[in-house]
């Protein structure tokens, strides 16, 4: 893929980028390795300072970025404007929690003594250089949930960026460097993605974190595996909503929709797989079609889009197929699976809501990066846990019922790094967020995220 900014509202392409060279990509990694090296040693404070300053800069860049975002990947600009505030929410929760978060950990009085210690405790030390491959879905967000955590533990980072949205990449690199961040701490790398081995391989880098595709995750883990570096993977999703028998259907139905469909559907936590006890089934798919039909597909800088276009060209004819395969092996169409009419210029695609499915369609298995949603009809609350479970993924959950019971039984059985109950899955710096099973391993935010990229060290004096 070119480096370009190419509207996919419109297929045009507004700018392209040359690939940096092995020379300026040396000079890059060079410039970050002599940062880690002072920059590690400046204390929270200090970080905190830097890192505030950069949230009010954003808070101030918030409408010209927004509208940046929705011009290279298509996301509805309000959602654009929420992303920013949401960053900076983030990085001031880090600036003011990683102290505590990082703070030296005290075994108790008896195990120091039974270590044979006078004094001992575990520190927090930062790795180095972080590499962060990162998507275009979030093209602010997913950056800044690595960043400000890394930044506050002393890392310092080089972003390689998903190659259509050059602009927010450039962008970051220069919110971090008028923050007033030391020269080196926070680097833009506008490379392909044939580029990342050899960086990865670079002994001065010291850990690499992902987000994006399976087979991305795989390449990267075994690269880094082989030079046993340390990673974290956020992989793909296919999350399940399970509606049971006591939940308040209509706002199930209703929350559902902004569920399947925010970021224009191409969220890895977007609910993907509405999983419905028989019971509510028939109540649930009607609202839930109703509210995805009404929704309005346009123009992502209209304040009234509800959906705009897929981010790629591949990527609606991706979906197309998935669609097309489930409709030929007998799903029902409930609304959708089309084009829509009138907008022939992007890469649009309307919210659509198949039924029906089987596992022998592709899109039983396979993660929708769109605005597409699957319902299937279950018996039993066994049976439901069965559905949900039986994908490769293992991100993240949502489940509407008001029987404590069945609560408990969900936690307990669904494979899934997160489980929301009668709301839909979001993050939130202070809660950990990641997955397991091919979704990917390690965690982002929280202490958990924080503590990712550190060196766990034990101290014991005699």
């Amino acid at each position: 893929m070119a480096i370009a900014t190419v509207n996919p509202a419109n297929g045009e392409t507004l700018l392209t980028f040359d690939a940096l060279g092995p020379e300026e990509t040396e000079k890059r990694l060079t410039t970050a390795a002599a940062a880690f090296r002072t920059y590690r040693n400046t204390g929270f404070d200090e970080r905190a300072r830097l890192l505030e300053r950069a949230a009010d800069l954003l808070d101030q860049d918030r409408d010209e970025i927004a509208r940046t975002m929705t011009t290279e990947m298509g996301k509805p600009v309000a959602a654009a404007r929420a992303e920013a505030a949401k960053c900076a929410k983030t990085m001031r929760w880090y600036a003011s929690h990683a102290e505590e978060l990082l703070a030296d950990e005290l075994p108790s009085k008896a195990d120091v003594k039974d270590a044979g210690a006078s004094r001992a405790y575990t520190r927090y030390r930062p790795l180095g250089v972080v590499l962060a491959v990162m998507p275009w879905n979030f093209p602010l967000w997913q950056v800044v949930r690595f960043a400000a955590p890394a930044l506050m533990a002393g890392n310092v980072g080089l972003l390689k960026h998903a190659s259509n949205v050059p602009q927010t990449a450039l962008y970051l690199e220069g919110l971090f460097q008028r923050a007033g961040f030391p020269d080196g701490c926070f680097q833009t790398l506008l490379v392909g993605s044939g580029a990342i081995e050899e960086i990865l391989r670079d002994p001065r880098v010291a850990a690499a974190t992902l987000t994006g595709s399976e087979p991305a995750g795989r390449s990267v883990a075994a690269i880094a595996g082989d030079e046993v570096k340390r990673t974290v993977l956020e992989l793909g999703g296919s999350d399940p909503y399970l509606v049971m028998p006591s939940a308040d259907v209509e706002k199930a139905a209703d929350t559902a929709v902004t569920a399947r469909v925010q970021n224009n559907g191409q969220s890895c936590i977007a609910a993907k797989r509405f999983i419905v006890h028989a019971d509510v089934y028939e109540a649930f798919v009607e609202r839930f079609t109703g509210g995805m039909a009404a929704l309005t597909v346009g123009d992502p800088m209209e304040e009234g889009t509800d959906v705009g276009p897929i981010a790629t060209e591949q990527g609606r004819a991706d979906l197309e197929e998935l669609v097309d395969d489930a409709v030929r092996l007998g799903a029902s169409v409930l609304c959708g699976a089309e084009r829509p009419k009138g907008l022939d210029l992007g890469w649009y695609y309307a919210p659509t809501v198949l039924a029906g499915i089987t596992p022998q369609m592709r899109i039983y298995a396979e993660e929708t990066f769109g605005p597409v949603a699957t319902v299937h009809r279950v018996h039993s609350i066994d049976e439901a846990i069965v559905v949900a479970n039986d994908t490769p993924f293992g991100l993240s959950s949502n489940v509407w019922t008001r029987d404590e019971a069945e609560t408990e039984r969900f936690i307990r059985d669904l494979d899934a790094g997160g489980v929301f109950f009668n709301g839909m899955t979001a993050s939130h710096p202070a809660l950990p967020f990641g997955g397991t099973k091919r979704s990917g391993y390690g965690r982002e935010l929280a202490a958990h995220g924080i503590r990712e990229f550190c060196n766990i060290t034990t101290v014991w004096h005699g």
